[in-house]
């Protein structure tokens, strides 16, 4: 990733960065334990976000 970004894509890097949780516990205590994990959970190494079709637009 280069230093100098343009706007959309940091903007985009912020997003991915904030969905980028664990679930809050007090969703796991309401909805009785049934949602135990974030499954939308990302790891920076093994899955890649694909920013190549973000940089050609």
């Amino acid at each position: 990733m280069s230093s100098h970004k343009t706007f959309r894509i940091k903007r985009f890097l912020g997003k991915k960065q904030k969905q980028n949780r664990p679930i809050p516990q007090l969703i796991r205590m309401k909805t009785g334990n049934k949602i135990r994990y974030n499954s939308k959970r990302r790891h920076w190494r093994r899955t890649k976000l694909g920013l190549l079709r973000l940089h050609v637009i």
